[in-house]
């Protein structure tokens, strides 16, 4: 029986890499290289898989929020970067025979025409539980409703 699509929501600063890099990059495709959380690795080795849609959050940026849609396009593996020591994301403990850090492949679907911002976010009452409006989720990867997911695209849609 197949799986039920999933939907999350990943955080990236613009000025590392912003909605329009996944736009730009080979194949609107890029690794989710990075992640050192060990909750938020969990969900990148267990529970995220090919075909789940995510919500691309611009954080640490004015307006913080949501620019945009990405689609998960390849299930999680090692992340490379953990091995390459000129990478900042080097870790010395991680062994090839059991890695330590995954990402995911992800894969631009859509810009909004204007970001989506926290304030919005935390005001839209069908959003009150969503981890990303609750003071102190700071997590990079995080699982988001069918229904959240949708207000969401709904407000982009308003804003337009």
């Amino acid at each position: 029986m197949a799986r039920a699509k999933k939907y999350w929501l990943f955080k990236s600063e613009p000025d590392v890499f912003s909605i329009d890099d996944l736009q730009k990059a080979p194949k609107k495709t890029t690794y989710w290289e990075g992640v050192r959380n060990y909750q938020a690795r969990n969900l990148l080795r267990d529970d995220i898989k090919k075909g789940d849609e995510v919500l691309y959050y611009h954080s640490n940026a004015k307006p913080m929020g949501v620019a945009g849609v990405a689609r998960v396009s390849k299930s999680g593996y090692p992340d490379p970067e953990q091995f390459d020591k000129k990478s900042k994301y080097y870790d010395a403990k991680s062994d090839p025979n059991d890695p330590r850090w995954y990402c995911v492949d992800v894969t631009f679907v859509r810009k909004f025409k204007d970001v989506v911002p926290l304030a919005d976010l935390k005001a839209e009452k069908a959003l009150s539980k969503m981890m990303v409006t609750q003071r102190g989720a700071r997590l990079s990867v995080q699982p988001v409703t069918k229904k959240e997911f949708e207000t969401v695209v709904r407000m982009a849609s308003r804003i337009a």
